[in-house]
């Protein structure tokens, strides 16, 4: 069974990331398309990009860049619980993709973004140039959520039945195309 990492990208105290997160990956168990793990960037902790070769070189000299490395390398496919931030995306987020290079290539990437005027579509529309670049694939479908409108005064999400199926269309498309990609893929 393919290997779906969901990569929480918020570090922030008091974010709603891991909620977002903890949603999705029970629709994404239950859509029994892949192996789900969950990577949190708070967890993870990586420092600013502190490796001094170039990730394309694969010399990691730090535990935490061969622990990371090991994570990203292993997972067929993405999907980045990714907030909005000013626009764009978060620097922790970033950092995580900077710090590797053949680790992400061809292997595809869905979002569920979330944010208050947008719903993190512009952050989204932001991180695609970023992963193209690393050869990965994003996934049209995508899951997007008003925070205005999905938490309530107590600061719980609360899915709607269109997040819920917008969540497996695009769970559909992910497990097609990391099918399609895991032919290209050069093994490690």
């Amino acid at each position: 069974m393919p290997r779906l990492t969901v990569i929480i990208a918020s570090t922030r105290p008091g974010r709603i990331g891991g909620r977002v997160a903890d949603w999705f990956t029970g629709i994404a168990r239950d859509h029994s398309g892949f192996d789900v793990s969950v990577a949190d960037l708070a967890e993870i902790n990586l420092p600013f990009l502190d490796e001094p070769h170039h990730p394309s070189e694969g010399r990691y000299l730090h535990e935490h860049t061969r622990r990371w490395s090991a994570t990203i390398a292993e997972a067929d496919a993405f999907v980045f619980v990714m907030p909005e931030y000013n626009f764009g995306f978060s620097a922790p987020l970033k950092n995580a993709i900077d710090y590797l290079y053949h680790e992400w290539q061809y292997k595809p990437v869905a979002f569920v973004s979330y944010g208050m005027t947008s719903a993190g579509l512009r952050a989204v529309q932001m991180i695609k140039q970023v992963v193209t670049t690393l050869k990965m694939m994003p996934v049209t479908e995508a899951v997007s959520i008003p925070l205005r409108q999905a938490v309530d005064a107590d600061g719980q999400l609360q899915p709607t039945a269109g997040m819920h199926s917008t969540a497996v269309a695009m769970l559909d498309e992910l497990q097609r195309l990391t099918a399609a990609f895991a032919t290209v893929r050069v093994p490690a």
